[in-house]
């Protein structure tokens, strides 16, 4: 399910809050929890990973990334539109309804559910840009077309069968915050239902375009091979080192036909970081190395 249109982590340290004495003592900062870890399945033996199909009410897109909170949770990330409630051809998360938070989200290996793929567990709808964009009144241009992002937590049952490893490629070796030159290589993992569980079609090289000053970072347009199409939407793209740049949103009509656009991961993750109340919220890496097919 890929949205249209013509026109996207930084790693966010978290600050310790200062306590100031109330008699003007010097300030002390105050102690943080720690990040509780998470054991991983093996990334030959999990089968909730990115690149994962994901189902909302019949929808069908493809996980990006795993992320945690403080207390253990875990995430898998996809594309807000993917449990949007409006046409393929809207595209303003600040205007479009969404599926609410809660709402239950199937991840499904091989085929798709209508040509015999597996479930494989499920989680619920625990964050969405475009819900959030609605509630407090976001009116940035840019941030309304391009901030297309949500979190999906896997139930507790499920967490076993989790890695954060992209298949293939490996990694993500960290988050980048860099912009995009023409040429630049992308990797990518695609998921469509479309193409019946053929997994050989699922990889894929991107050659980046050059960023739009006007599009303030959100967006960072590409061509690939193969190009996404719909139930792709949501992958994540890793750059030549490995780092997670940006989220499979949409495709482009004009004036680069073919072409895609993916959200700018770092911005997207930095706003959910300030607005969905996840403590803790981070991007995890592979836990396998980075090796990209030559």
């Amino acid at each position: 399910m890929l949205r249209r249109t013509l026109a996207a982590l930084a790693a966010t340290a978290v600050s310790a809050a200062l306590l100031v004495a109330p008699t003007g003592g010097d300030a002390v900062a105050a102690p943080q929890p720690a990040q509780r870890k998470t054991s991983w399945t093996p990334a030959g033996k999990a089968t909730i990973t990115p690149g994962v199909m994901m189902y909302t009410k019949g929808a069908q897109c493809t996980a990006n990334f795993v992320f945690t909170d403080r207390r253990g949770g875990v995430y898998v990330g996809y594309a807000a539109h993917c449990a949007g409630k409006g046409e393929a051809t809207d595209t303003d998360g600040c205007s479009t309804a969404s599926q609410p938070i809660g709402t239950k989200v199937t991840f499904v290996r091989g085929g798709g559910l209508v040509s015999g793929g597996t479930v494989i567990g499920s989680g619920t709808l625990a964050y969405s840009s475009w819900i959030t964009e609605r509630r407090i009144g976001t009116t940035d241009p840019q941030t309304c077309a391009y901030n297309d992002f949500a979190l999906v937590k896997v139930r507790p049952r499920d967490v076993r069968k989790v890695n954060p490893s992209v298949p293939v490629f490996g990694g993500p070796t960290g988050l980048s915050t860099a912009s995009l030159g023409l040429g630049d290589r992308l990797y990518s993992y695609g998921n469509s239902s479309l193409r019946g569980g053929v997994e050989v079609l699922s990889p894929k090289l991107g050659v980046a375009l050059g960023d739009d000053p006007a599009d303030q970072g959100w967006s960072h347009p590409l061509y690939s091979l193969t190009p996404g199409i719909p139930g792709d939407s949501g992958s994540g793209f890793l750059t030549a080192k490995g780092q997670a740049i940006g989220t499979l949103s949409t495709v482009v009509l004009a004036p680069t036909p073919g072409s895609n656009n993916i959200g700018d991961l770092a911005k997207e993750l930095r706003f959910a970081q300030r607005h969905s109340g996840i403590p803790g919220l981070r991007l995890t890496r592979g836990t396998v190395r980075f090796d990209p097919p030559a």
